[in-house]
């Protein structure tokens, strides 16, 4: 499984509904940090197949998600479960560092 796309009309039904933890990559085309992220969740995404979802919503298509969760600075990934944020992590990391920090999630 590769990360998943999700607009503002699906957020709640691919994310908040999820049975799976999600990480959610909120990024946008123009932004370099975020470019640098993807290889990165696209890789976690197949470590952590049937564990989380990881899924990436484009801030520039997607606003109404973006101002929901207050998102001011990109790459940011938030980490939800059971429907609410429970972690989050900004900028580009490496992925020993994006593991420690969702590690509740990661299982």
């Amino acid at each position: 499984m590769s990360t998943i796309t999700v607009t503002d009309a699906d957020f709640q039904q691919k994310v908040l509904d999820s049975e799976l933890p999600v990480l959610v990559d909120f990024w946008a085309e123009w932004c370099g940090p975020c470019r640098m992220l993807g290889p990165v969740l696209e890789e976690m995404s197949d470590d952590y197949e049937g564990k989380v979802v990881i899924a990436k919503v484009n801030v520039d298509e997607n606003p109404a998600s973006a101002a929901q969760y207050g998102v001011t600075s990109i790459p940011l990934v938030l980490g939800f479960q059971g429907g609410q944020k429970v972690a989050e992590s900004v900028g580009a990391k490496p992925k020993a560092a994006l593991e420690k920090e969702f590690s509740a999630l990661l299982g």
